[in-house]
């Protein structure tokens, strides 16, 4: 029976509690009974709702200044990026209203609180999948702009994968539906995602994509003659009715395609203007809060288990989503010979359960996970086990600042080992227009996944399911065997694009050297527009067999030269070929 490890994603948790103002706040801006602005007698003693309270000119001249001051940075971009498509107006609004950081971290915690599916789950799956598909836009819809700014990627945000997708990417010769006037013409690129349901707006819902500047920015369009490429050609890519009637193309252009897309045989219309003027304004607008009055409390504190040495190895790495949010995988290689395993009909099991916890300089938590592993081996084959490592990972969304990473392991089968991890970790800042990478990544696993595993389940990031090979002791490279092959995968960003040509101009070059002799045994150069031509952001993932390298010490070194930002950076990892 093959070796099992049971995991789960997880959430990040922030501070505080409610919308609701701070109380002394209140009692200190609220008038008294006998004042002239004293409440109505028949709502005197009742709580009034504090994102409904009247400011005094002054308030607001003093708010307005304080929010110019205060609101940048982290929370400036979590309000314009992180949740520009899902927070709503009254949201918005009361989150700019609020006077200091302390006020607006209990409002972000609370935001993703409502909307939190399972709220008896310290994990939030609805955020986890928010930034998900952030990561998933910027690395698929970038043109020229980040993929999270496009139409495909505002939609794809919202609404999730369709649930298929009629591409043409290249465009040409289109046999137009009779819903579109029948016809032969040619189009610009264009994609058709189609969904079988989304909330508020209805079964079987289309969405149409043109590329009209041939450069991969698809923008969404009602109008079914956006892509008709001969739009403009007299006498070419006509409708059925307009052959059939010898007519042009001139109700077709003066309509936008709203009200027809062009008329049928019969030259009856085929589209239904106000639905799908009414369709684009409920996608592109805000989904509702399903949970609006959710109080959540995170529970009490985890205590870390304390116990003789139950050793393990951890690995960070560092993963930008946005601005203001990284994904932090964190992996755990556990040695099976350190595991206690209890043997029954034939089947040889072990059993670890891991606690973790991430706190802030301040000591207040903002994430804790647990989880049991457990590794299955036939008895027979035990003794062999024995030699191999069970690996077990995390990710996490974790706003960029400096944290503890505390972690216990306790092996079930002997209550008496544990194990005990604790270290200080910075989640660093990717600013924009400053050339960032990602960490250069080892693996010993790495291979493209299914549509529908991106960016779900263990070891995987984005397209890829990448497991990280971890170091048996902190500070040591890592090792790879002749027969086996090395796997190295990192992200790039804020990569400069040219206005004119929506495209990046970067080389990226990657070289593996020898540290006994320092020299460089493998060096390649890749041109950026090959990994992603119209993106800031571009993935570099290679695989590498080592039976060409005799034993010894290397490192492996990515090298990117921007021609447009005129900026350079570069990551490197050492390894040992055994």
């Amino acid at each position: 029976m093959a070796m099992m490890l049971k995991g789960s994603r997880i959430t990040l948790a922030l501070l505080g509690c409610g919308l609701l103002l701070p109380a002394a706040r209140l009692k200190a801006q609220q008038p008294t009974p006998s004042s002239p602005q004293a409440q109505p007698a028949a709502t005197q003693g009742q709580e009034q709702d504090p994102l409904k309270r009247p400011r005094s000119a002054k308030e607001e001249f003093r708010a307005q200044k304080e929010l110019g001051k205060e609101l940048k940075g982290g929370y400036r971009t979590w309000l314009e990026q992180d949740v520009t498509y899902i927070i709503s107006d009254e949201e918005r609004r009361a989150f700019k209203s609020l006077g200091n950081d302390e006020e607006r971290d209990a409002f972000i915690e609370n935001f993703w609180l409502r909307r939190n599916a399972n709220p008896d789950s310290p994990e939030n799956e609805f955020r986890e999948e928010h930034y998900r598909r952030i990561a998933y836009a910027n690395e698929h819809f970038a043109a020229g702009k980040p993929g999270w700014k496009t139409d495909r990627g505002h939609i794809y945000i919202s609404f999730g994968a369709p649930d298929n997708i009629d591409a043409h990417p290249s465009g040409g010769n289109y046999e137009r539906p009779a819903t579109e006037g029948g016809g032969n013409t040619s189009t610009f690129p264009f994609e058709v995602w189609h969904y079988r349901y989304i909330e508020g707006i209805g079964e079987n819902v289309d969405l149409e994509f043109v590329d009209t500047c041939m450069c991969g920015d698809y923008h969404f369009t009602i109008n079914a003659n956006e892509k008709d490429a001969l739009l403009m050609v007299p006498g070419a890519g006509l409708t059925q009715y307009e052959e059939m009637n010898h007519g042009d193309k001139k109700d077709r252009v003066a309509s936008n395609g709203l009200t027809e897309a062009g008329m049928g045989p019969q030259g009856q219309s085929q589209n239904k203007e106000f639905d799908k003027i009414e369709m684009a304004a409920k996608l592109f607008a805000p989904p509702p809060v399903k949970f609006k009055d959710l109080e959540a409390v995170f529970g009490s504190e985890h205590k870390i288990l304390t116990g003789p040495i139950f050793p393990f190895d951890v690995r960070t790495d560092f993963v930008k989503v946005t601005e203001s949010m990284d994904i932090v995988p964190i992996t755990l290689q556990i040695h099976n010979k350190d595991i206690t395993f209890v043997t029954k009909d034939g089947v040889s099991k072990g059993v670890v359960n891991i606690l973790g916890r991430v706190t802030t300089l301040t000591h207040k938590t903002v994430q804790t996970f647990e989880e049991t592993v457990s590794v299955t081996e036939p008895s027979e084959l035990l003794d062999k086990a024995m030699n191999r490592q069970s690996v077990y990972w995390k990710a996490l969304p974790l706003i960029p600042g400096l944290y503890r990473l505390d972690i216990a392991i306790k092996d079930v089968n002997n209550p008496d080992h544990v194990g005990i991890y604790g270290q200080g970790i910075e989640v660093p800042t990717f600013h924009d227009e400053k050339l960032g990478t990602s960490s250069l990544i080892l693996a010993d696993q790495m291979n493209s996944v299914s549509s529908r595993e991106i960016g779900a389940g263990d070891f995987v990031i984005g397209n890829t399911r990448i497991r990280p090979r971890v170091s048996s002791k902190q500070g040591t490279p890592v090792s790879f065997n002749r027969n086996q092959s090395l796997n190295f995968w990192m992200q790039v960003y804020n990569l400069g694009v040219d206005e004119a040509t929506k495209s990046n101009q970067a080389s990226v070059t990657y070289q593996i050297t020898d540290l006994a002799t320092n020299n460089v045994v493998l060096e390649k150069q890749l041109e950026s527009k090959d990994l992603g031509a119209h993106s800031d952001q571009l993935t570099v993932a290679r695989t590498l067999p080592m039976a060409g390298l005799q034993p010894g010490k290397y490192k492996v070194t990515i090298k990117v030269n921007d021609t447009i930002s005129k900026q350079e950076i570069a990551q490197s990892a050492p390894f040992v070929v055994e």
